[in-house]
């Protein structure tokens, strides 16, 4: 029986989209729970998931982008707010280093008349966060690994040009692996870092379908730097990829038929393995 789960917190994008929060992957394995950013609404998800940023393990940053980190100090703060309830030591935060690290240095400025108050109200204690940053690695290397060394994490540098140090990230546990993209164009690095893995969460937009519609629109540069659809069922097959989770849809979905869209991209890239189209609050399990 496999205790490694996947859960998507969130497949949505920057344009907001009803049912579907900011950008977010949740890896679950026994008492360890690690959140792989946090865009919009990410606690609500959490919590929904059946984990409260009060029992998250550690939060991973894959780069800096409104969408995928605008929640964090949410986290954060909501972690902090619960000591009252539940005591819990800082919250680990690993991200790669450049302007990821320095916005999570500087997140909490904003704050700090509330955090302020709050002390002097309830003599809570200080808010504390455990940064954990590391250079975006060519090749992958290990970022994070749990007490027990039942479980860790590894990073390796993807291409979202002009966005600089964007990395995806593979966790490995006592049941298999899965590998989290981040955003990124199709490229070999995250293919090679899966091509083991059991499931490989991906972010995917429909370049080839909608390029007409947006030529010459700031869409056009937009879509430039996300995976198109069709160019990711040809690397997935060239990969022997088991499973492919579809997030951060671009555009999003609003019916059935739009999100099987996606899937038969990906078939008529020539991708013959198990395709799923992401929701939020998707379960999958690993190994």
């Amino acid at each position: 029986m496999s205790h490694t789960t996947v859960t998507l917190t969130g497949t949505g994008v920057p344009h907001a989209a009803p049912g579907r929060a900011g950008a977010g992957v949740l890896v679950r394995y026994k008492d360890i729970s690690l959140q792989f950013d946090a865009g919009r609404a990410t606690v609500l998800r959490m919590i929904e998931a059946g984990v409260s940023p009060t029992h998250l393990t550690a939060l991973f940053v894959t780069h800096y982008h409104s969408d995928h980190v605008v929640d964090i100090p949410d986290v954060v703060l909501t972690r902090w707010v619960q000591q009252h309830v539940e005591s819990t030591g800082p919250l680990t935060i690993v991200t790669p280093k450049g302007s990821a690290l320095r916005y999570v240095e500087r997140m909490m400025d904003a704050f700090d008349d509330d955090i302020h108050v709050r002390q002097e109200h309830t003599n809570a204690q200080d808010l504390r966060t455990d940064v954990v940053s590391f250079a975006a690695p060519e090749t992958p290397q290990r970022v994070w690994t749990s007490p027990d060394n039942n479980v860790f994490v590894e990073a390796v540098a993807v291409h979202h040009e002009p966005v600089k140090d964007a990395v995806a990230y593979k966790v490995t546990t006592p049941d298999g692996s899965v590998v989290i993209s981040g955003d990124t164009r199709v490229c070999d690095e995250v293919f090679q870092l899966a091509q083991t893995a059991d499931v490989l969460v991906h972010e995917v937009c429909r370049t080839q379908a909608m390029a007409a519609a947006v030529k010459g629109t700031a869409f056009e540069s937009i879509f430039d730097y996300h995976s198109d659809s069709v160019v990711l069922g040809e690397f997935a097959d060239r990969y022997n990829i088991k499973h492919m989770v579809l997030t951060h849809l671009i555009p999003s979905p609003k019916t059935e038929e739009q999100e099987q869209k996606f899937a038969q991209d990906l078939r008529n890239g020539g991708y013959k393995g198990t395709v799923t189209v992401g929701s939020d609050l998707l379960v999958i399990p690993v190994g």
